[in-house]
């Protein structure tokens, strides 16, 4: 019984409940991992041979730290019952690859496949398109790659895209079906199939079913509610008539549905299993009674969830600081002299965190960091190095110097228009000269296309010009195509219009210049680098979603304005879809262990525009006795409430 030491009473209820499927709602800091990890040790302590175990998560992170956790607890049960060795602990990929391996893909007939990444994907994808004379220009292989992906991931078929009225899902249809047939003829497996052909074994070949049956008689499903259609039939498929399905997750932390998520399976569990034990984790470990206050109060809104309140044993701690910022600079400038105040009474940088709802907000909070040579790492990748933000300065350099061929490489197929890398080689090789037919036809219009914007920048201003280039190069359109990340690239391309406006005051293209070197000089962090090299000295910025299962001393959630959280397409959307961005909120408002700053700008500039920004709804969520109100040094103070008195500057 050793294992059920130290848990409190519903972890303890978790770990015996060994018979039979089980539903753990783990609220935010509950202890879902520690819970699981001594579960499984429960069984193996009581005769279930660890073998028998399967525990599977979603990324390769969480399974390393579980597997760990395991190896770790195991060591203290005797070896005669333990076998020499721990469950089998995975991601589902992983899980997919295993099978695939030893039963094979397609229909079992390849056990030794390739697995493809995207650029392999890609590659295929492309070709399929000029299999069918279809012009890439005009079918961006990147919006057809996700049609494809999202459709696979729901189960559907090709055929169900050829019978589609819209044009744009007919072909994804004809390419998915020659996409389909060449990887089947290279023996090759994309990530979607690692998954789509492991639930094929699992239901249609009763050998394999009963062998996973035989081997796993204990299956545990970590992040529940992150679970797609496919994930979803895996686990049925495994739990088989003995149901011993163990499934771990929290409704109110369902923020993927973008990416396929259903929260409909951890909802309706006990739909699927009506006999199953439900037990609430509900105790937080991780933050004060005033986080744990604010956080229920703006997810208890929902009506799609599984009823819970957080509760915690730790202190009040400290009121949740609220800044009313006049525009996105003075709200970085806030952020940042805080975070002085914060490490000079003793917190670490690393133990700092500044969240986002999208990537574009990073901007301008990197550049208040640099201005006050704070350390900080961005998780995921800085503002002037995504690729698109390179792509727009990359036009800009070619325009202003044609023999820039580190520039003109990297843009003549962004967007693709047909450039071959062939005709790339000759090109550069040989000269245009050497070109004849499509070939020296899509060239000459790419070249024209950079005499058109150095043109245009001589008589325009720089957030003009950046404009030009985001919709006559072709990005807006690939972007609006792009279903997966199109929408934040095109948001970062926006940001990086307002960024333009600082330069619209320079003469002809001096401010164009400018921008560069400033972009260059701003992305060359050496020093930077090598502060933070080992992760542990700089303050972390991120979006809300890349800080999902992260915890830090002092959590900084801003943007908080009606349109950007919750992002505006929010609006567009119905039932449990509907209420993600408060879920998302509740995620950020739950990464706080101590210290909880919420800001918001009363002007923002997007696209180059000025706008009036409104508080958000969830700041009106949260009650007065737990918020004290800021102000910057100078600054005039902010109204009383969010219910109708506040500041909005003009």
């Amino acid at each position: 019984m050793q294992f059920l030491e130290g848990l409190n009473d519903a972890q303890r209820k978790a770990a015996i409940t060994t018979e039979g499927p089980l539903l753990i709602v783990a609220g935010a800091g509950a202890g879902k991992t520690k819970t699981i990890v001594h579960r499984m040790c429960h069984l193996i302590e009581n005769g279930v041979a660890p073998s028998a175990i399967l525990a599977v998560t979603f990324t390769n992170k969480a399974a390393k730290e579980m597997r760990e956790r395991v190896s770790m607890q195991v060591e203290q049960i005797p070896a005669a019952l333990r076998e020499g060795t721990i469950p089998f602990v995975s991601t589902f990929h992983s899980l997919g690859v295993f099978l695939l391996r030893k039963f094979g893909a397609y229909d079992g007939t390849v056990k030794r496949f390739t697995i493809l990444d995207d650029a392999d994907t890609m590659s295929l994808i492309k070709e399929s398109l000029q299999y069918f004379g279809l012009d890439p220009k005009q079918n961006e292989p990147r919006s057809i790659r996700s049609l494809i992906s999202r459709s696979a991931n729901a189960l559907l078929t090709p055929e169900k895209l050829l019978g589609e009225s819209n044009p744009h899902y007919r072909i994804a249809g004809q390419v998915w079906k020659r996409y389909a047939s060449l990887k089947k003829e290279q023996k090759s497996l994309d990530f979607d199939d690692l998954l789509l052909e492991t639930v094929k074994l699992l239901e249609e070949n009763k050998t394999v079913r009963d062998w996973c049956h035989d081997t796993w008689q204990y299956i545990h499903i970590d992040e529940y509610q992150d679970t797609n259609e496919v994930q979803y039939r895996i686990a049925r498929a495994l739990a088989g008539e003995r149901k011993n399905l163990c499934v771990v997750g929290d409704s109110d932390q369902s923020i993927y549905s973008w990416r396929g998520a259903n929260i409909k399976n951890i909802l309706e569990f006990e739909h699927d299993y009506p006999e199953a034990t439900v037990v609430l984790l509900e105790e937080n470990y991780r933050s004060t009674k005033t986080v744990i206050a604010a956080a229920n109060e703006i997810v208890t809104k929902n009506k799609y969830r599984t009823p819970k309140a957080l509760f915690t044993n730790n202190a009040d701690g400290e009121l949740i600081s609220v800044y009313a910022a006049y525009d996105e600079n003075d709200e970085a400038k806030f952020i940042v002299e805080r975070c002085i105040e914060q490490i000079d009474s003793g917190v670490a940088p690393d133990d700092i965190a500044i969240l986002f709802r999208t990537n574009f907000q990073s901007r301008a909070i990197e550049e208040a960091f640099l201005s006050y040579n704070i350390p900080y790492q961005v998780l995921g990748v800085r503002f002037f190095e995504r690729r698109e933000v390179k792509d727009v300065l990359s036009y800009i350099r070619a325009a202003q110097n044609p023999d820039s061929l580190v520039d003109i490489k990297r843009i003549i197929n962004t967007p693709v228009r047909g450039i071959g890398k062939v005709t790339i080689a000759n090109l550069f090789t040989h000269g245009k000269e050497s070109l004849s037919g499509k070939a020296l036809i899509s060239v000459k219009n790419f070249f024209e296309l950079l005499e058109r914007i150095r043109d245009f920048s001589e008589l325009h201003a720089v957030s003009e010009t950046i404009k030009y280039i985001i919709v006559e190069s072709g990005m807006q359109r690939a972007y609006q195509e792009d279903k997966v990340d199109g929408e934040e690239r095109l948001e970062n391309l926006e940001e990086l219009v307002t960024l333009g406006l600082r330069y619209d005051h320079f003469d002809g293209t001096d401010g164009l210049e400018k921008l560069l070197e400033d972009a260059t000089l701003m992305s060359d962090q050496d020093n930077l680098d090598k502060e933070t090299s080992n992760g542990k000295q700089g303050v972390k910025l991120m979006t809300i979603h890349a800080a999902k299962g992260l915890e830090f001393g002092t959590v900084f959630v801003t943007g908080l304005e009606h349109g950007l959280f919750p992002h505006e397409r929010d609006s567009k959307l119905t039932g449990a879809d509907a209420e993600e961005e408060r879920r998302l909120m509740y995620v950020a408002v739950t990464r706080a262990r101590k210290k909880l700053y919420l800001t918001y700008a009363s002007m923002r500039t997007i696209f180059g525009m000025r706008d009036v920004r409104l508080p958000s709804e969830f700041l009106m969520d949260v009650p007065d006795e737990y918020i004290e109100r800021e102000s910057r040094s100078g600054e005039a103070g902010f109204g009383k409430g969010f219910g109708g008195d506040f500041t909005v500057f003009l």
